[in-house]
């Protein structure tokens, strides 16, 4: 897969973030991630902070955090 989204489950950001995914008919990975913010060492290499969600379009070379980052770039380039 080109593009991954770290993900943490029940996170409400995370599943707007895959929303957009899906609504664009963009096929990606979810990776999960841990719940406890130190242990989020993934998330912060791709987006620089451990918040949630982060995606990785390894395709074009993007690595961003952020839901509505994440929403305003698959709907922009993406879908």
């Amino acid at each position: 897969m080109s593009v991954r989204l770290c993900a943490l489950d029940g996170c409400p950001w995370c599943e707007k973030a895959a929303d957009a995914l899906d609504d664009a008919g963009v096929e990606y990975e979810t990776e999960w991630v841990e719940a406890l913010h130190s242990d989020r060492n993934e998330v912060k290499r791709v987006g620089g902070q451990r918040g949630v969600p982060g995606l990785v379009d390894e395709g074009r070379g993007v690595t961003m955090a952020e839901s509505a980052n994440i929403v305003d770039y698959v709907e922009r380039t993406l879908a």
